[in-house]
């Protein structure tokens, strides 16, 4: 399915693009601290980027011990619906609801990982990564099958209503070396006349990675259409009615 379908009613809730990367040795967090500089305008609010860890030992006593480490630095935008983030294991790009399409998604991320990559010495990419959190609403006491075409089965021997549900398939994705995680579940609903479902989609690639920038982002273009041909293959015309 090559042909890119837009909605007027998309069910995006995030888009993220990720890209890991082993920094040289001498980077910082003082280092990572100037990213920030020259993207004030666009992102002048500022967070550190937290990492807890928690280590169980277990002997006479039990004992519960929890680190916390920074990693790097969030950048927000003004209404915080768009932020990056400059970390010691790689950069992130993150677009909340309503999101504006792929170009505009895409060309904004390329101009921060460039900039990322301008004060930063990186000696690999190890990682690119999409993700497309979607939350769709569908009508109340509905049967899934009429709007989804990826679900659960139930064995005909249990009864069929389900109040909650959660998976997760992991699905390689051979002909682009990469791997598909598909997340679904039930969501507290948006309104009392709805029931919303979550559905997640997560492809990465941690092998083989392209080594410039041109190639990086031709494979994204290839992380797109496989996104958008994953998404419409989950949903039936009945679930498409409700977004057009």
């Amino acid at each position: 399915m090559n042909e890119f379908k837009l909605y007027a009613h998309a069910p995006i809730v995030e888009a993220v693009l990720d890209i890991r990367v082993k920094l040289a040795d001498d980077v910082t967090l003082e280092s990572l601290s100037k990213v920030g500089a020259g993207v004030e305008d666009a992102y002048p609010i500022r967070q550190d980027r937290m990492q807890f860890e928690s280590e169980l030992t277990l002997g006479t006593d039990i004992a519960m011990a929890t680190r916390q480490s920074k990693t790097g630095y969030f950048f927000f935008s003004t209404d915080e619906r768009q932020s990056f983030q400059a970390r010691l294991d790689g950069f992130t790009f993150s677009r909340l609801a309503p999101y504006t399409g792929w170009e505009s998604f895409s060309a904004e991320a390329r101009k921060l990982w460039e900039h990322y990559q301008s004060v930063v010495s990186i000696d690999a990419v190890t990682r690119l990564a999409v993700r497309y959190i979607n939350r769709l609403d569908l009508p109340p006491l509905v049967d899934f099958k009429e709007y989804l075409q990826t679900l659960p089965e139930v064995s005909p021997a249990l009864p069929q209503g389900l109040s909650g549900y959660f998976m997760q398939l992991q699905i390689p994705q051979d002909d682009i070396q990469g791997m598909l995680v598909l997340s679904q579940a039930m969501l507290p609903p948006s309104s009392p006349s709805v029931i919303s479902v979550l559905l997640d989609i997560d492809l990465f690639r941690d092998t083989k990675i392209p080594s410039d920038n041109e190639a990086i982002w031709k494979f994204y273009e290839e992380l797109r259409a496989r996104k958008n041909f994953i998404f419409e293959s989950c949903l039936t015309d009945k679930a498409r009615e409700l977004i057009i």
